[in-house]
């Protein structure tokens, strides 16, 4: 509530001074229409002007055409920034042509979301200007315009983000800009109106008016403290972005994005015979991160000649790939990207859980070159609705939205000693946006598309191809279904050579010393060219 004292009254006055004598020909004594003068004619009137009070209706900025255009364009401006982030929403689930993100999206999605966020809060304090929002909107555009060089300078972070990246950022940058001029010009246009109408500027405030000023500071100060950790995060991208792959990347899918390859070994043997080549397909972690060492061990002591493995979309080094992606597709590209490193087999396919679905449906598809499957703790396809289960979908979608900030990322950087490694590849890579994206699309078609396609794989599988099953001891006692599913893919072809049990082994078989000694084996026998 507001007291003015004296000056209500002195307003009362002046209004019954200027209405003039009483009598019965006054046109001032006339029943008031919409055709009465709200305010004294204080151009023409020979009465000294009076001033309407500050809490009167008609002192306010939105008499100014420029403070009415400024709002109607934040409106225009909100409606744009809704539909372009109705857009990335979208593209998570299924993307439309160009908007392809291969760092997978969630940073594009969360600069579209600030934008909108910032223009939404002005809209709804829009009468309230403050400096604490001017000096915040100050700040978040200064965050916004640092992240923007970054993603511009840093060629991986330019080639991830890609122009829908690009475009978000800078539209953000715009908009923060935009609402920080908004508020000096209702600053201005409120100054104005109360000189003009009050007779001085106002700078006391309601109640109401200081709830608008309070909450808008503390959503402005929400928005600050998310670009302070997203700057960090992309300064952090940055830097792993310094890690070069150990292979090389090759565009597939119409150039669409690019799949990481890496091969080791010698192509032929002593006596001048190409040797069997054995393609690693990683399970729920990137190949990297435990199969590479396993691998490599392989070859130096004899086991193995060759090898090669290639980061499934959105893994490691791989970009991420459009939206739906099932393992059919995911395959396509694998093969893509082999033909164009000029490796054309004889493969010995070496899968670990989920990627026992993945080489299964290649050895379908190549399956002369397939001359043998190695299958570690492999998940049967009737499991694959715990994959797609929609609780898992959407929480993964919930931790690719919050992504972006970083904190477990910037955490364990700071607080456990995380490295390049680590984030790219290794222990925390399941922290990045672009792997989140790569379970997410995994799990949108575990149910469906994948199903239909390990299943059309089963139906074309070449029936004289021998396979390996090397199961988890640990996991078959922990799971009865999960034993029945490990026997059942035994009878993947008519051409058994082994299945085993590591005893203790865990589902990642090859961490034991008992499992490393029994995959070598059978991997050393796959490969025998007689």
């Amino acid at each position: 509530m507001k007291f003015w004292g004296s000056r209500q009254e002195e307003d009362e006055q002046g209004r019954a001074a200027a209405a003039g004598p009483v009598g019965p020909n006054n046109d001032e004594q006339r029943v008031p229409d919409e055709h009465t003068r709200l305010l004294p004619n204080r151009l023409d009137s020979d009465v000294p002007p009076r001033y309407l009070s500050p809490d009167d209706p008609a002192v306010s900025p939105y008499n100014l055409w420029t403070v009415r255009a400024v709002r109607y364009l934040t409106i225009l401006f909100t409606i744009i920034t809704f539909l372009w982030w109705t857009a990335q929403l979208v593209s998570t689930f299924v993307t439309p042509p160009g908007f392809h993100v291969r760092g997978g999206g969630f940073f594009a999605f969360s600069y579209s979301s600030l934008a909108l966020a910032v223009l939404l809060v002005s809209l709804i304090f829009f009468s309230a200007p403050s400096k604490s929002a001017r000096i915040l909107s100050f700040v978040a555009a200064f965050l916004l315009l640092v992240q923007m060089i970054v993603v511009l300078s840093v060629e991986s972070t330019r080639h991830e983000e890609a122009w829908v990246g690009v475009a978000s950022v800078v539209w953000a940058l715009l908009m923060t800009i935009w609402v920080l001029v908004a508020d000096y010009t209702v600053q201005w246009g409120k100054r104005e109106e109360e000189e003009r109408l009050t007779g001085r500027p106002e700078t006391r405030r309601t109640v109401l008016e200081w709830t608008e000023v309070t909450l808008e500071t503390i959503a402005l100060i929400i928005v600050a403290a998310a670009l302070v950790l997203m700057t960090c995060t992309l300064v952090l991208r940055a830097v792993d972005a310094s890690l070069a792959p150990p292979g090389q990347r090759f565009y597939v899918d119409d150039d669409k994005y690019q799949i990481h390859v890496f091969c080791d070994g010698n192509t032929t043997d002593s006596l001048g015979r190409p040797v069997r080549t054995v393609l690693f397909e990683g399970g729920e972690d990137p190949v990297e991160y435990g199969l590479w060492q396993f691998a490599d061990n392989a070859l130096r002591n004899g086991s193995i000649s060759r090898y090669c493995f290639a980061d499934r979309p959105g893994y490691a080094w791989s970009d991420a790939a459009p939206s739906p992606l099932s393992a059919s597709m995911a395959t396509d590209a694998l093969s893509e990207a082999l033909a164009r490193a000029g490796e054309q087999g004889p493969f010995v396919l070496a899968s670990a859980g989920i990627g026992s679905i993945y080489s299964r449906v290649f050895s379908s598809r190549h399956g002369k070159e397939v001359k043998g499957i190695l299958m570690i703790d492999p998940l049967h396809e009737d499991l694959l609705g715990r994959v797609g289960r929609p609780g898992r979908g959407f929480a993964l979608w919930f931790q690719g939205i919050i992504s972006p900030l970083g904190i477990d990322r910037l955490s364990a950087g700071i607080f456990r000693g995380r490295n390049r490694e680590d984030r790219v590849w290794g222990r925390s890579a399941y922290q990045s946006g672009k792997m989140i994206f790569a379970k997410l699309q995994e799990s949108l078609v575990a149910s469906s598309l994948t199903k239909r396609d390990v299943i059309s794989a089963k139906a074309i599988q070449y029936q004289d191809t021998p396979v390996v099953v090397v199961s988890s001891g640990v996991q078959i006692r922990k799971d009865s279904q999960w034993e029945s599913k490990q026997r059942d893919l035994t009878h993947l072809t008519r051409n058994l050579e082994d299945w085993d049990i590591v005893d203790k082994a865990p589902h990642q078989v090859w961490r034991t010393w008992e499992g490393r000694e029994v995959i070598e084996k059978r991997l050393r026998k796959l490969t025998l060219v007689v």
